[in-house]
């Protein structure tokens, strides 16, 4: 008996020609992604809220050769995602790839909790991918294809102490897209999840008080019933944009309502 292999493309320009337009890409891990995507040739539409710092993640992958441009807008506005969107398909062609890795973070008690604080979580975190999520995939689906990921959390399955807005939040996000995917696969858009743990940036270094935040993240806390991270490090930005360019890819191309952990079994596999 004869058979026959599949074989696909696993080379650095696997997403050549390929649009992209990422939320939260001024930096953290959605300016690793940015990059991560550009890398492997993709066209890259880098939305942030922030304009200055979004200049400067821009031109400094631009400067490098990569072909990214950047899109100022606040993903809570929804005129304003709306007409982003069209900017860009006008601008660089059809979206083939969404990525919600916008996110904030703000601590503090369930029971003390400002209203403020968490109206400002849930509009950015999920409802901001709802925003963004609608206005790309209503214009994928027509063309009956696409691949979108959002960036959750581990914390959207595990209680964390302080906090409670992020963890609800991405707990929405994460249903909405698996909800989202399942409505839209019969169009053949795929809809998966990135769900990082404790990573190497800004927003995980605002929770540290002092020098021993990064060795006490690791080890974890027996106090606020935290479970430290086995593989004893913290991941890169770039190990989560490896995980969202993963699922993007056609490598993953029969995945669909997935959530990819990426926390170094700080979770242990919960």
């Amino acid at each position: 008996m004869e058979f026959r292999t599949m074989t696909r493309t696993t080379d650095s320009r696997a997403m050549e020609g390929k649009v992209a337009l990422v939320t939260g890409a001024a930096g953290g891990i959605g300016a690793a992604v940015v990059r991560a995507i550009a890398e492997r040739g993709g066209v890259l539409a880098a939305v942030d809220a922030n304009s200055v710092a979004l200049k400067e993640t821009t031109e400094a992958l631009a400067g490098e050769g990569l072909r990214v441009e950047g899109f100022v807008a606040d993903v809570t506005r929804p005129d304003e995602v709306e007409a982003t969107v069209a900017a860009v398909e006008a601008r660089l062609g059809p979206v083939d790839h969404l990525v919600n890795a916008a996110g904030i973070l703000r601590l503090g008690d369930a029971r003390t909790l400002s209203d403020t604080d968490w109206a400002d979580t849930i509009a950015v975190n999920a409802t901001g991918v709802f925003h963004m999520s609608r206005a790309v995939v209503n214009r994928m689906v027509p063309r009956r294809s696409g691949a979108l990921v959002t960036v959750a959390s581990n914390a959207a399955g595990t209680p964390r102490t302080q906090m409670a807005a992020y963890a609800a939040s991405k707990a929405a996000a994460t249903m909405f897209t698996k909800c989202l995917g399942l409505e839209v696969a019969e169009y053949g858009i795929r809809c998966n999840l990135v769900a990082p743990g404790s990573t190497d940036t800004p927003m995980l270094s605002s929770m540290w008080h002092d020098d021993s935040g990064r060795e006490a993240t690791v080890r974890g806390s027996l106090e606020t019933f935290k479970v430290g991270i086995p593989l004893r490090k913290l991941a890169a930005p770039r190990d989560v944009a490896d995980a969202v360019v993963f699922l993007l890819s056609e490598e993953a191309s029969h995945i669909t309502l997935h959530a990819l952990t990426v926390d170094g079994g700080a979770t242990l596999g919960v």
